[in-house]
C-alpha cells in the first residue's frame, strides 16, 4: 500500500473526491534521470515521545505525546504520516507501534524506493489479532500472491516491535523478535525482489472511506464510520541501521537491480557487518500465514499495463481494464472479480501529470 509524500498531493486527492492513501514518487529513476537520494549511511535511533525529528517530513499534522507520534483519522480525508528525509540501501528497521482501531482504518509502516520497490507492515483497524506483510517490486502487481497475514494479538491494545531486516539475500519480518516471514530473491516473484534505496514511511488512512472503490473498502474490513472516531495510531520509536555507507545513492541504467546502485562517497553493503538491533532467528522455510483473510486485491498498485499509472494510490483507471478489486464470498474468502462487476468498482476518471511518474 502507499502513503502520500506531500501535502499538495493530499489536497489534490481530496478535491477530486478521493481519500488519500499511500504512495507518491517525485521522480522514478527507471523512467528518467533523477537527483541522487540522500543516504542515512549509519545507525540512528528516534524517540518520538520526545517530539518530532527534523530527519522526517510530516504530512497531515501528526501530533506528539507521551506515547510518541500520533497519527489520527478524525474526518474524511485525514491521512497523516511521516517520511524520512534519508534513504537506506539495505538495512535493519525496528518500529515500536500501537496500531489504530476502527473499521476500515489502515495503519502502515512502509519501506519504499523511488522506483516503487516496497516492504510493508499493515494493520486493519477492525482486527486486533492480525497483521499483514507484503512486498512489491517496481510497483508491479501483475500477480496478487505476495501478501501474508500473521498472528499479532493485541496490536490495538499495546505496543509491539515490528522489524524488517533487508539485505541482497533475504528480507526477514519479525514481531517482538520472533520471525514470522522470510523472503529471498529465489522465493520472490520473478524480478520482484525489493533492492533499491528506500525511505521509511509511517502513517494512517481510511481504506474504508465511503468514496473508495468497493474493493478497497472490502480489503480494509468495511466502511469507516467517522462518528465512531477519532482513530489513532502511535509510533513510539524507530531504530534504523543503513547497511550501506556514503552521502547519497544514485541509479545507473534502468534495471532497478541493486548492483546498479552507486553509494556516493561510500559503498553499497559497506556497513553490512553492523550489529543488528534484534537478533535474526532461524528463518522459517514457509511463510507464516493465517487462512481466509483478505490480502491484496487487483488494484493495490497497478491493475494492468493498458494505461498510464498515476503516482498515488488508490487510483482509478482512465482506460479500459478487466482487472478489478476482489470481493468477499460470504464465507470469509476473497473472490476474484468478474468482468460484469467492472463498472461498479471504478470511480470517475482521475489523471495526473505523467511526467511525475
Amino acid at each position: 500500500m502507499r502513503l502520500p509524500l506531500v501535502g499538495s498531493t493530499l489536497g489534490l486527492l481530496s478535491s477530486a473526491g478521493l481519500v488519500a492513501a499511500q504512495t507518491y514518487t517525485n521522480c522514478n529513476p527507471l523512467k528518467k534521470t533523477c537527483p541522487a537520494d540522500p543516504a542515512l549511511g549509519k545507525s540512528a535511533s528516534y524517540d518520538f515521545t520526545e517530539g518530532s525529528s527534523s530527519d522526517f517530513t510530516a504530512t497531515g499534522s501528526p501530533a506528539y505525546g507521551s506515547d510518541g507520534a500520533e497519527f489520527t483519522v478524525a474526518k474524511q480525508g485525514d491521512a497523516p504520516l511521516i517520511q524520512s528525509n534519508w534513504y537506506i540501501m539495505f538495512g535493519h528497521v525496528e518500529y515500536v507501534i500501537k496500531a489504530a482501531p476502527g473499521t476500515g482504518i489502515v495503519s502502515s509502516a512502509v519501506l519504499q524506493s523511488d522506483d516503487l520497490d516496497e516492504i510493508d507492515w499493515e494493520w486493519l483497524g477492525g482486527n486486533d489479532e492480525l497483521v499483514q506483510t507484503n512486498y512489491f517490486g517496481k510497483g508491479d502487481t501483475s500477480t496478487y500472491n505476495r501478501g501474508a497475514t500473521h498472528n499479532d494479538p493485541g496490536n490495538h491494545d499495546g505496543f509491539h516491535t515490528y522489524t524488517v531486516d533487508w539485505t541482497s539475500s533475504q528480507i526477514v519480518w519479525q514481531i517482538d523478535g520472533t520471525t514470522v516471514r522470510v523472503l529471498t530473491p529465489e522465493t520472490a516473484d520473478t524480478d520482484q525482489y525489493p533492492q533499491t534505496p528506500m525511505v521509511v514511511k509511517v502513517g494512517i488512512w481510511a481504506g474504508g472511506d465511503p468514496s473508495n472503490p468497493q474493493g478497497t473498502i472490502d480489503w480494509a474490513g468495511g466502511t469507516t464510520d467517522y462518528n465512531d472516531g477519532p482513530y489513532t495510531m502511535y509510533l513510539k520509536s524507530l531504530k534504523v541501521t543503513d547497511y550501506s555507507t556514503g552521502t547519497s545513492y544514485s541509479y545507473s541504467g534502468e534495471s532497478g537491480d541493486w548492483t546498479s546502485i552507486t553509494a556516493n562517497g561510500g559503498k553499497v553493503n559497506g556497513n553490512i557487518g553492523a550489529d543488528t538491533m534484534t537478533s535474526i532467528q532461524s528463518a522459517p522455510t514457509v511463510t507464516s500465514t493465517v487462512a481466509s483473510i483478505p490480502i491484496p486485491w487487483s488494484g493495490t498498485h497497478r491493475e494492468t499495463n493498458t494505461f498510464t499509472t498515476p503516482d498515488v494510490w488508490p487510483w482509478v483507471a482512465t482506460g479500459s481494464s478487466t482487472a478489478m478489486p476482489w470481493t468477499y464470498s460470504g464465507s470469509g474468502h476473497v473472490q476474484p472479480p468478474t468482468a460484469a462487476s467492472v463498472s461498479e468498482h471504478f470511480l470517475p476518471p482521475f489523471t495526473m501529470d505523467s511526467d511525475r511518474c
